[in-house]
């Protein structure tokens, strides 16, 4: 949660919206909604408290998923690297 001010207040996974940006997708941003974390967030927005998720596998008339509004608390940040805190098993045994 530390990295949260580096976050923007709104992004989206569409390429074609002015809210995508490719270089923090790629770093890996995760979204906690009401406390619990979420995958399949499509969109989100911090200042207004919501996120787009996928309705099920409806689809609009240009082809693209239907998008359902969820309100709460949003809260974005990046995925900490695993490795950097735990050590493998057999890591401190040297052959």
């Amino acid at each position: 949660m530390t990295d949260t001010p580096e976050l923007p207040d709104r992004l989206s996974l569409d390429p074609r919206s002015p809210h995508f940006d490719q270089a923090l997708l790629e770093r890996g941003v995760r979204i906690r909604f009401n406390g619990a974390e979420r995958t399949n967030v499509e969109e989100y927005c911090i200042s207004e408290g919501w996120i787009k998720v996928a309705a099920g596998r409806s689809l609009d008339r240009r082809g693209r998923p239907m998008l359902l509004t969820l309100k709460g608390t949003v809260e974005p940040f990046f995925d900490e690297p695993a490795a950097e805190d735990e050590k493998g098993p057999g890591a401190d045994a040297e052959a």
